[in-house]
């Protein structure tokens, strides 16, 4: 999509050891395991398999050659541009054992939270304006009153928590969407963080969609300013849950043979959108979920817990969207949707926009229009109902209609037999059922 968004900042790739704030022992650990796991011989390998500058993995070897953990191999690596190889000696190989016993985490260098806290300032969901423009470009493929998004643009361009509320079938979850695609840019995630020596995995290629990188070419005079290869350029993510959300999902996941921790969906959302759909459908009550959510919600950051008990703070940068078919005072209380910030009602089309949408998804199936079939809808079917509109109704009717013709091997078209066998189909009549 293209979108005219203002560029994020990229975090800038550390120039030595002194830049990494980690400890020592720590990096040189992660690069002991990733020699004996990915079993890589030289700095360039070395460099790739730990995401740092060759200049930084060239001090963490040489650390380790004076603790007598790694040795060169005396040869030069003629498939890596004549580097010269190193190998883990006896001490080496027993250390990387020894650490690997702790945790099993190697690869990628960890980025310290407090660096990433930074990181997340400069790619904040709050710095971005979206526009009137943006935002019908991205719902385009949908029939809104200009009125929604008059109450839905200030909520974006917030980057606060929106309630979206009303009868089922009316597009909440379309419109959840079509605001993850206005937004538009790109953020930078870590693979993994690190607090009090415990390393925490984010980048999840489930959540996160990476942005293709090009190459450097060798023969460029100019080369592409490099960015701190810790971190994935991905576009901004979007973790959509339903009735299947419950509170645990919001913790910290440790997994107790690899003795290292996983983001929970909140964190990998940072950034991003965290869109709890159906919310009412899930094991836990609403409220219970939106009391886990209240501080986040209130002061920007989330409270996470370790093994050892011990709590510390994250970064919560993320865009909240509530979707219910529940009136929210049905589910909440008067304290909880105060801390929700805009509440949105979608409610069903009007008879205006219903033909409106009826006529765009009859053009897109190839579906002719018939204006007594039309007449006969408008007319008989839908007082039976009370008028009332939705907007998946048109798309189921004329499915229908498209699968009925096609098992009477006749063109497409609609009539108002037509009509009364598919609206048969969208509703089921109230009848007792003999056992």
């Amino acid at each position: 999509m293209n979108m005219q968004t203002t560029s994020v900042m990229a975090p800038p790739a550390p120039k030595g050891l002194g830049e990494m704030k980690l400890p020592i022992v720590m990096m040189r650990d992660i690069l002991l395991k990733t020699m004996f796991r990915k079993n890589v011989d030289t700095v360039s390998q070395v460099a790739d398999a730990i995401c740092l500058p060759g200049a930084v993995t060239q001090e963490l070897i040489d650390i380790a050659r004076e603790q007598k953990l790694l040795e060169a191999t005396g040869t030069l690596n003629a498939n890596s541009g004549n580097e010269m190889g190193y190998q883990l000696t006896d001490a080496g190989k027993a250390r990387a054992l020894d650490a690997l016993s702790q945790s099993e985490y190697f690869g990628a260098m960890p980025v310290p939270l407090d660096v990433y806290r930074e990181q997340v300032k400069r790619q904040s969901i709050r710095n971005i304006q979206v526009t009137r423009d943006q935002l019908t470009e991205a719902m385009g493929h949908l029939v809104l009153p200009d009125s929604l998004l008059d109450h839905l643009g200030p909520a974006v361009s917030a980057g606060r928590s929106i309630l979206m509320y009303g009868p089922p079938g009316n597009g909440k979850s379309s419109i959840s969407n079509g605001i993850r695609d206005a937004l538009g840019d790109n953020v930078y995630v870590p693979r993994a963080i690190e607090y009090a020596g415990q390393v925490i995995t984010v980048y999840d290629p489930i959540v996160h969609t990476a942005i293709e990188q090009e190459a450097d070419d060798p023969n460029s005079l100019r080369r592409r300013k490099r960015f701190d290869t810790r971190y994935v350029q991905c576009e901004r993510p979007t973790v959509v849950t339903g009735g299947e959300l419950s509170l645990s999902m919001l913790d910290l996941v440790y997994n107790p043979t690899a003795r290292t921790y996983q983001a929970p969906l909140q964190l990998k959302s940072t950034g991003g959108i965290f869109i709890v759909d159906d919310l009412g459908r899930q094991q836990e009550p609403p409220q219970a979920l939106i009391n886990r959510w209240i501080v986040p919600l209130e002061e920007n950051k989330d409270i996470l817990g370790l093994q050892s008990g011990e709590k510390f703070e994250v970064p919560f940068d993320t865009l909240v969207i509530f979707s219910t078919n529940f009136h929210p005072n049905e589910i909440f209380d008067q304290a909880a949707l105060r801390r929700i910030f805009f509440k949105i009602k979608i409610g069903g089309p009007n008879q205006e926009d219903f033909l409106k949408i009826f006529a765009m998804v009859a053009r897109k199936r190839g579906m002719p229009l018939d204006e007594a079939a039309l007449v006969h809808l408008l007319k008989v079917k839908y007082p039976t109902i009370n008028n009332v509109y939705a907007n998946y109704q048109p798309i189921f009717l004329i499915d229908q209609m498209i699968s009925i013709c096609e098992f009477e091997g006749i063109p497409y078209q609609m009539s108002p037999d037509l009509i009364d066998r598919a609206w048969a189909n969208m509703f089921v009549k109230d009848e007792v059922i003999v056992k």
